[in-house]
This record gives structure tokens, sequence and C-alpha cells, in this order.
């Protein structure tokens, strides 16, 4: 559609058919068949075709602790590089303006590293000789290095909110510049405080944001299985590496669909809970 002309089904779809296509295909067509390869039965190494909810009752009867532990470290980091992304984004938006394309680009140019570098990165800070606990021995703090900061659930944590930070910002940056400036002026002049002004006329507007940057985190924590298996260690399984061992050494495709779609499920009803919060907690005054 352009220049204000009514939507027509035989010119804008046809414009909207090659990316209905990759859609379809690249999305849509394998989730539908994972979806029905994950009530079948695996014999020998073969897949069954039939109708069985075995998978899903095995999933919840074996799998359940998993499942929590996943909803509730992506929770957690998904929570945490939001508010930290709302930080850096405001801080942008009303310290660093004229600056903003500047501090924008060097957001992004922690992209560059690549995700395993930074994770290596990680693992050589945290190590037994690594820079953190060198400086912790160093200065007295310590006796010895401190084995947990490595292999734990703590490098999980900042191994994924610092790789995910940037793509938090940048939908909450995108929402706070579409805020008028004489709102906020009118938050003040009616006597609100800085925290008051920000609570009351900039986050309500940015609900939308703000699910979209938890949701984007949340869903790559929770499909995450290199970084527990690189830095998080035995202690830190979390269901993409069950997952993904379903597919590889253990090649039981339904199984492993089955704890898709589950943890899918479970990441959907989080993402809903905490968007129905948001707009509670955040409703506009």
């Amino acid at each position: 559609m352009s220049d204000g002309a009514p939507f027509s089904l035989k010119r804008d779809g046809a414009l909207l058919l090659p990316a209905a296509a990759v859609l379809a295909g690249l999305f849509i067509g394998p989730m539908l068949y994972f979806l029905v390869v994950s009530f079948f039965k695996v014999s020998l190494f073969k897949i069954v075709p039939g109708f069985d909810l075995g998978n899903y009752a095995k999933v919840v009867g074996s799998y359940g602790p998993p499942i929590l532990f996943t909803m509730g470290i992506g929770f957690l980091i998904a929570s945490v590089t939001t508010v930290l992304a709302f930080i850096v984004a405001h801080l942008i938006w009303t310290r660093g303006r004229r600056f903003s394309g500047i501090l924008l680009a060097a957001t992004l140019l922690t992209l560059f590293g690549g995700y395993l570098v930074k994770i290596y990165a990680w693992r050589t800070l945290l190590g037994r000789d690594g820079i953190v606990n060198n400086t912790l021995v160093g200065l007295g703090i310590v006796r010895e290095p401190i084995e947990a900061l490595l292999y734990s659930p703590v490098a999980v944590v900042l191994v994924l909110v610092s790789y995910l930070l940037p793509f938090a910002i940048l939908p909450l940056y995108g929402a706070l510049r579409s805020i008028e400036e004489k709102t906020i002026e009118a938050a003040r002049d009616l006597g609100a405080s800085p925290w008051g002004a920000v609570r009351d006329a900039v986050l309500p507007r940015c609900v939308p944001a703000l699910v979209t940057a938890f949701a984007l985190c949340f869903l790559v924590t929770a499909g995450d299985y290199v970084t527990p298996r690189m830095v998080g260690g035995t202690r830190t399984m979390m269901m993409g590496n069950f997952i993904e061992s379903q597919f590889g050494l253990r090649m039981n495709v339904p199984l492993g669909a089955a704890m898709t779609y589950l943890t899918i499920t479970a990441s959907i009803a989080v993402i809903a809970f905490v968007w129905l919060a948001l707009k509670t907690v955040l409703r506009p005054k």
C-alpha cells in the first residue's frame, strides 16, 4: 500500500508472497513437522509414526526440574538485561542526545566480536587463573581463587547478560525516542520528581518495548545450550542441553521435539505473565 491507497489483495498480496513463502518454508513448516513428530516413537533408532502422548508424559515426569530451572534463570537473565538496557537507553536519550548516534554505534560494535569469542573471554576472566581471581588474591580479599566463579549459574548469567544487552537496548531506545519532551515537562510541571516522571510518563509508553526486550532475552536464554556447556558446567544443565542431546547422541527426535514444545509453551506462559504484569503495574495514569 502507498499514498493512502486501500489494501488490494491482488496487488499487495503479491508483494507479501515472497516473505510469506520464506516464513512458511523456514519457520512454520519445520515447526509443524516437529509438532507431528513429537507424537511418534523411536524403535531401534528409527522413527515409528503414530500418536502417543508418552513423550510428553516422560518430559513432564523426568524433566520438570530442568524446565523450571531454565525458566527461572531465563527470567533472571531477561529481567536483569532489560533493566540495564533501559538504564543505558534512558541515559543515551536524556544525556547523550548530541552523541546518540555514536553511542548506539559503539553499542552495536560489541556484537561484532562474536558469541563464542565472548564466551572464551569470560572463561579467561572467571577462570581459576583468570584476571578476576588474580585480582582478588592480589588485593588480599580472598586467600585462594574462587572456583565457583566459573562453571556455575553465575557465569551463565554474566555471559548471557553481556551478550544480550545490545539487543535489548535498541528497541528500548527506539521507544524512548518516540516520547515527546513536552510529556516529561508536563509531568515535572505537575510536581513529579525525576523518578516520578520516568515512572508515570515514560515507562507506561515503553511497555511494548520492555516486553520485546524481555521476550528476546528470555527466548534466547531458554533455548541456549552453548553457554551452559562452556561456562555452566554440570551444575547448570538447561533444557537446551537436554534437547540437543536428544537430537544428537541419543537420536531420539520425537522426545527432543516434545521437550522443545513444552519448553516453548512454558516460555510463552512466562512472557505472557510479564506482559500482563507490566500492563497492570505501568498502567498510564
